[in-house]
């Protein structure tokens, strides 16, 4: 900490008797530098839980209803190559918060993530449960520009001792090691945050507590990251709203598409977003206030608890914990009126963006080595970052059937490699975004330069390929 060291008071008195118009001088010259000194925006991070590609009415869906969303996105910047760093939640929660690819902090899977069983031919990929203290997050890399930070809903990157407030945030509401959430909508509990009754809605609660922290916080510089439960499982709606899409979806939904308890959660979801943007207005903040919308992962699309599979990311193949588009394509949209237009971006960006995009428009220094690129320039001036490509490592199995293994997208290809069998699965993301026809056979070359390509990103943040399971059973023997 520096120290404020006292000077002599005889030469400062003389200086002002001697020149009675220094003080005047020298408020001017005070009040010109306060007024030269630039403005830093309050950032509002919207992180949902397990939202599909194609969930939103701006990306597509016409079952779900999502008005204020899509307003967000039609007065933004709406992304529609934005990725997750991994396949499921934990992983990517800490990407964001610190701009690093998930094997750096050795999160590579859910928390605590699932155990080896015998007909899993690999073992599981070590995964590290929590989120280590020595990473940098936004919280504390924002806090020396006198930024006031909170934390409202969802964790999942450790226990009490590396929850949100030992992690730079000044507030935490409803954080926890809990994935799902506590409770259940309803009836939800946690040390910090209980429902006020049997009625009360977990995704309106988050909203009514973000809404507090920015009315005590809106005269000074603010990040409020809030990572809400919805649409996680299991699926409950508010019963108003599930017998509203209940009727529109007739006596036959489609399986996915037309789910009545996931749109009803996305409507609740939608309003609450609504109430947040009208907050900002109503205090004359909207054009100080940077807000992103995005999501942890794919949508699930996959049988997993009832009301299941909760959507279709159709075109995308797969969902949730898959490493094809399904599993890691999200919605992505950035407001901020008056600095960026609205429009629609194809530019490939990735969750490890977030960290350096905020640093940059908050005037801070970056203190460590990070993976991901500001967007400022896509943002305010559409110039997308220079090429480069975008990874992913998932050593895992996960709940929703697929298998261990890596990808690597560099402009339109995309190669995927399967660590069980070292198979490699090669796409044009261009010509087929549902990953319907792998060229692999028909362009060795384009594998071989894609695949070095990840070999070396491997090394570089100490990624581990699963060795074999000594236990493994074959099923079909």
């Amino acid at each position: 900490m520096s120290r404020i060291r006292c000077q002599p008071l005889h030469g400062t008195i003389k200086f002002v008797l001697a020149s009675p118009l220094a003080i005047w001088s020298l408020f001017c010259v005070n009040r010109a530098e306060s007024a030269e000194k630039p403005t830093v925006p309050n950032f509002v991070f919207i992180l949902i839980d397990d939202m599909g590609w194609r969930d939103l009415g701006c990306y597509g869906n016409t079952f779900n209803e999502t008005p204020h969303i899509n307003r967000l996105a039609a007065e933004g910047l709406r992304c529609t190559d934005g990725y997750a760093a991994c396949p499921v939640c934990s992983p990517t929660r800490a990407s964001i918060l610190t701009g690093r690819y998930p094997p750096r902090y050795g999160i590579t899977d859910w928390i605590p993530g699932r155990k080896n069983f015998p007909n899993q031919k690999l073992l599981q990929g070590q995964n590290v449960l929590q989120l280590p203290l020595d990473e940098v997050t936004l919280a504390e890399a924002l806090k020396p520009a006198g930024y006031v930070s909170a934390s409202i809903g969802k964790w999942h990157l450790g226990g009490p001792e590396f929850w949100p407030d030992k992690q730079g945030f000044d507030v935490n509401v409803g954080g926890t090691q809990t994935g799902s959430p506590p409770g259940g909508y309803f009836k939800f509990r946690t040390p910090s945050l209980q429902a006020k009754d049997d009625d009360e809605y977990l995704t309106d609660r988050l909203t009514d507590e973000a809404l507090g922290f920015i009315e005590k916080n809106k005269d000074k510089p603010f990040f409020l990251y809030l990572p809400h439960y919805t649409v996680h499982i299991p699926l409950q709606a508010k019963k108003d709203l599930l017998a509203k899409y209940e009727k529109k979806a007739g006596a036959k939904p489609q399986e996915g598409l037309c789910n009545p308890v996931y749109a009803a959660m996305i409507e609740s979801l939608d309003d609450g977003v609504g109430r947040i943007v009208k907050k900002l207005d109503e205090l004359k903040l909207t054009e100080k206030t940077v807000i992103v919308f995005t999501s942890d992962n794919g949508g699930l699309s996959v049988k997993e608890g009832p009301f299941t599979p909760a959507t279709s990311n159709v075109p995308l193949r797969a969902g949730k914990g898959y490493l094809y588009e399904g599993g890691i394509r999200v919605p992505s949209i950035v407001r901020w009126p008056g600095t960026i237009k609205p429009g629609v971006s194809s530019a490939p960006i990735i969750s490890v963006d977030y960290f350096p995009t905020f640093l940059e428009l908050a005037g801070v220094n970056r203190t460590r080595p990070i993976d991901g690129v500001s967007l400022v320039s896509l943002l305010k001036d559409r110039k997308p970052p220079s090429e480069r490509a975008l990874f992913w490592h998932y050593p895992h199995y996960p709940n929703q059937g697929a298998k261990p293994g890596g990808a690597v997208r560099h402009g339109d290809w995309k190669l995927i490699e399967f660590f069980e069998d070292g198979k490699k699965e090669l796409y044009n993301l261009k010509d087929d975004p549902g990953e319907l026809n792998d060229v692999a056979a028909r362009l060795p070359g384009e594998v071989k330069e894609l695949h070095q390509e990840l070999v070396e990103w491997r090394k570089k943040v100490n990624a581990r390929i699963p060795g074999p399971n000594p236990d493994y059973k074959d099923a079909k023997q």
